[in-house]
């Protein structure tokens, strides 16, 4: 397969495996709504982010959208666009290695382009999910009017190219049929199976039973199909589905014979189109008009209107889903994702996803009734959680660094046990019951031992004060439990009697990164 080649590439194939290891740490003042939503708003570089992720999403994601700088030369004020076209593959690459270890199996990825760099993302996708995994391009009419000051052409479109982690097993929905196309179907002979429309009986492909005369209801003998074209089906057939009904012969009786397509036996979707006209999903003057309503001024430059990115949470999840979007921009991603009941996480780096991210979603929570809230009946509800990166897990030694604080590594511990949010606050080893499985972690003096061989190595002693913490909260629980430490101090046999797993760091931890 054809590969593309820059000045930096060699060493851009790496940087993904090179990022360190952050910690996710909450911002809890800046969380809003029902807090197990599962939904998170994460402010940082999304590289460091997508590589925090891993450890909780890999294999999970149903959807990733991802509107990234279009390298136009423009100077945004959120982000560089003007980064020169080696720059630019170098900061794509490896954030799209890192999307694509966070795709289910079959899951998809919609990525929002231009011209200017399209095709040359389009090679780099072929080569990151594989080309074999190539889906489509969908060209999205993003203008309603004409540039009347471009120079050659007005550009009244982008690009969103597809690529599904498994062609195999991507399945998209279908798009819910149109008024428009229903209208087609009407009843002239009131036939008790309702309204129809007809489709031609003949084609130019040769068929062995495809010649032949028939005689119309009216007494026209039709000597056989259109010149250089065959009947698609045989006379017997032909003859089976006069009988039933199903072959207009036109208002007299005496028409070419065509066949009759009910719509009540028509599929209740249509199979997604690559063609999408503003009419249906919107125009850029429609995503500020959102945003303006939103934010009190136009803030970005060039958002995606609501109904864009429902078209393609339609297209590609059902409810309950998880969506990632690692260029967040202005929310669009994860306000649609909001309203229209899936799950989310949203990336951004910037200070506007304080200032601008977190208040557009506390007004979806509030009932918020602009873009697609209507059509979906919106009416509030929710919430989400709002993370920061924190520092490095490991230092260049491998080794735990002394700073990470045991609420932090805790939350880290419980969220790749059990993929589900920490609600504790760190003032016991022991971290709570998942699915009838304890989870405790020994770490930073937390049973008021410091010492190098005190209280972060599991004991009988230091066991039997997780015990004892655990029937506080949890009476005559007797089930499994894992246990994260330094060392342990009892035997193999003894902690498989006893159905205790122990994890030791910082080991058991830097596998999962």
């Amino acid at each position: 397969m054809p590969t593309l080649h820059w000045l930096t590439r060699d060493e851009d194939l790496r940087t993904a495996s090179r990022v360190p290891y952050r910690l996710l740490e909450e911002a809890p003042d800046l969380s809003a709504g029902e807090p197990d939503t599962g939904n998170m708003l994460i402010q940082g570089d999304n590289l460091e982010a997508l590589k925090a992720l891993l450890p909780f999403y890999a294999g999970q994601v149903k959807c990733i959208y991802i509107d990234p700088p279009y390298n136009t030369g423009a100077a945004f004020e959120h982000y560089d666009d003007s980064l020169e076209h080696t720059q630019w593959l170098a900061m794509m690459w490896p954030r799209l290695e890192l999307l694509r270890d966070l795709l289910a199996e079959d899951g998809s990825i919609w990525v929002s382009i231009d011209d200017n760099e399209a095709h040359y993302l389009k090679v780099v996708m072929d080569e990151v999910f594989g080309r074999r995994n190539f889906v489509d391009t969908v060209i999205w009419r993003k203008n309603y009017s004409p540039k009347s000051s471009a120079r050659h052409f007005s550009s009244d479109h982008d690009y969103i190219l597809v690529f599904a982690r498994n062609a195999d097993s991507f399945l998209p929905n279908l798009m819910p049929r149109t008024e428009r196309q229903d209208k087609a179907y009407k009843n002239p002979d009131n036939d008790p199976r309702g309204p129809w429309k007809t489709s031609d009986l003949s084609a130019r492909n040769p068929y062995s039973l495809g010649v032949y005369s028939i005689t119309a209801p009216g007494g026209r003998v039709i000597e056989g199909p259109p010149k250089g074209r065959y009947w698609v089906i045989s006379k017997e057939k032909m003859q089976k589905f006069d009988k039933d009904n199903r072959i207009w012969w036109g208002k007299n009786g005496d028409a070419i014979p065509q066949i009759k397509r009910f719509l009540s036996e028509v599929k209740e979707g249509r199979v997604p189109q690559t063609l999408w006209p503003y009419e249906e999903v919107g125009h850029t003057q429609d995503a500020k008009k959102e945003t303006v309503k939103i934010f009190g001024s136009e803030v970005f430059t060039t958002p995606k209107p609501e109904r864009l990115i429902q078209r393609i949470l339609h297209i590609a999840t059902n409810p309950g889903d998880l969506v990632l979007d690692s260029f967040l921009g202005s929310g669009t991603t994860a306000a649609v994702a909001h309203k229209m009941g899936r799950r989310y996480i949203g990336i951004e780096m910037g200070e506007h996803a304080v200032t601008h991210c977190v208040p557009r979603l506390r007004k979806v929570i509030d009932g918020e009734q602009g873009g697609i809230s209507k059509s979906v009946g919106w009416q509030g509800g929710g919430g989400f959680r709002f993370y920061r990166l924190g520092p490095p897990v490991f230092d260049e030694a491998g080794q735990i660094r002394a700073d990470i604080r045991f609420p932090v590594l805790a939350a880290h511990v419980w969220f790749s046990e059990t993929e589900h949010p920490w609600n504790g606050n760190g003032d016991s080893p022991f971290l709570g019951l998942h699915d009838g499985h304890a989870y405790a972690l020994l770490y930073n003096g937390i049973l008021g031992d410091k010492r190098p061989n005190g209280g972060n190595v599991l004991t009988r002693a230091t066991l039997a004060t997780i015990r004892e913490e655990i029937e506080r909260k949890h009476a005559r629980f007797n089930g499994p439990m894992t246990v994260y430490g330094e060392q342990s101090r009892l035997a193999s046999a003894t902690l498989e009697r006893i159905g205790v797993t122990f994890k030791q760091m910082p080991y058991e931890v830097q596998a999962r990164t």
